[in-house]
């Protein structure tokens, strides 16, 4: 059964039970195999001995989500300062305000889930119709329809705002082979789903949600034959790829010279152009650095990474990670490819087993998590599909993890398809 956090010993505070240590317990003066943290005192005594340790977040209080250690396996500590408190700079500081300054609401679900989980199949399939429509027109030389684009992105986003986990859940369900295009409502209900956790208004939602549809817009004018490559691709093909931001960027600048009055935010543009920026420099096409990259895109790069991560690519072998394994991926990205704050935000948005995650518990029972608990993330709402011999159950069980025995917890998260699985098949 795992109730435990890896964390850093930076991030202990007192409250805190901790299971587990880096090292043997017979190589400290502890004497239970286990500690509970009653004072300052008792973390000064760990942090001498250990660089990171398992907090038990069922016997104790959770570590914050910028402590955790979500790397599997060894890892060598040959310097603490990793995890030491940031002492802000100016810059860093004018980094967290471009978020932090437009939160303007604390956002609550108001609809229960089974009924804005119909409400957003509709939805999706409006859209997927429309996007595919736009696609083709844009691909026989049409102009892009900003009015029907901005129409549907509206009335998602109302659905987002009132119980994301439904949109989610019908994003989770709905990947499909077309790589290139599924994935652009995938991103978009992402965008808008992070900005509701920040706290964003509806019009700066519409703004993600609509960026995040049309990130990959260029790749309408990329030929067929470098966008199903199976295999990867030769550095002409690469570039060729690559070319996919300009030219997302010329479509929509060629729609605001188009004759609807509709136009295309200037955030969104922006969003489209820096998508692919890092932090560090090595993202393209322009190198920005940090600041350099606009807020919205900022967001627009974590979640394309993880919408990408966990989505199967045509000229990527491997597998797609699990969405556990993509948020430890951006975890260790975290202060490099991307801003350490909005990394640690988007954990706490989409929990550590998100929406739509196919679970094992520590019964050996198989479900699917509908729902991440805000103040809990390590004891999602699931749907329970098969038993602890993995066999099918006559019904669909829905199990609320936080209100559980604490012996009923997430062992682990399973690839997509786990135990011959079809989500599709199952709830669609």
């Amino acid at each position: 059964m795992k109730t435990e956090v890896k964390t850093s010993v930076e991030g202990l505070e007192v409250g805190m039970y901790v299971s587990r240590l880096d090292r043997p317990w017979l190589k400290t003066p502890f004497q239970l195999q286990g500690i509970n943290i009653k004072s300052t005192t008792d973390i000064e005594k760990i942090r001498k001995y250990c660089n990171y340790v398992y907090v038990d977040v069922e016997k104790g209080s959770s570590p914050d989500p910028r402590f955790w250690v979500l790397r599997q396996g060894p890892r060598n500590y040959n310097s603490r300062q990793e995890y030491l408190p940031r002492t802000k700079s100016a810059k860093t500081r004018r980094a967290d305000d471009d978020f932090t300054h437009l939160r303007k609401r604390n956002h609550t679900t108001s609809t229960r889930f089974e009924p804005e989980l119909a409400t957003a199949k509709d939805i999706y399939k409006e859209i997927n119709h429309d996007l595919t429509r736009i696609l083709s027109d844009l691909k026989q030389g049409r102009d892009l329809d900003v009015k029907t684009v901005k129409q549907g992105i509206s009335i998602m986003t109302e659905s987002i705002i009132r119980n994301p986990a439904a949109m989610m859940w019908v994003i989770s369900l709905r990947k499909v082979d077309d790589y290139t295009y599924s994935r652009s409502l995938g991103t978009s209900v992402w965008c808008a789903t992070f900005g509701r956790h920040l706290g964003l208004e509806k019009s700066s939602l519409e703004v993600l949600a609509l960026g995040g549809l049309l990130l990959d817009i260029g790749k309408s004018k990329v030929p067929k034959q470098v966008l199903q490559k199976k295999g990867q691709l030769n550095p002409q093909e690469k570039q060729q790829m690559d070319m996919h931001v300009d030219l997302g960027v010329k479509i929509l600048a060629d729609s605001q010279n188009a004759h609807s009055v509709e136009k295309i935010p200037l955030d969104v543009l922006k969003m489209v152009a820096t998508h692919h920026e890092r932090a560090d420099g090595s993202g393209y096409p322009q190198s920005l650095v940090n600041n350099e990259i606009p807020l919205f895109g900022r967001i627009a790069g974590i979640v394309d990474s993880y919408d990408a991560m966990t989505s199967q690519r045509p000229y990527i072998k491997d597998d797609p990670l699990t969405p556990h394994a993509a948020i430890a991926e951006l975890y260790e990205l975290r202060n490099r490819k991307y801003q350490t704050e909005l990394i640690e935000q988007f954990i706490q948005a989409v929990g550590l087993y998100p929406t739509g995650t196919l679970v094992e518990l520590s019964t050996g029972e198989v479900g699917a998590v509908v729902a991440v608990n805000g103040l809990r993330r390590l004891r999602p709402s699931i749907v329970l599909l098969l038993d602890k011999n993995k066999g099918s159950l006559p019904e669909f069980v829905p199990m609320d993890l936080s209100q559980m025995d604490r012996k009923i917890s997430v062992y682990n998260g399973l690839k997509s398809g786990a135990y011959g699985i079809d989500m599709n098949q199952l709830f669609l």
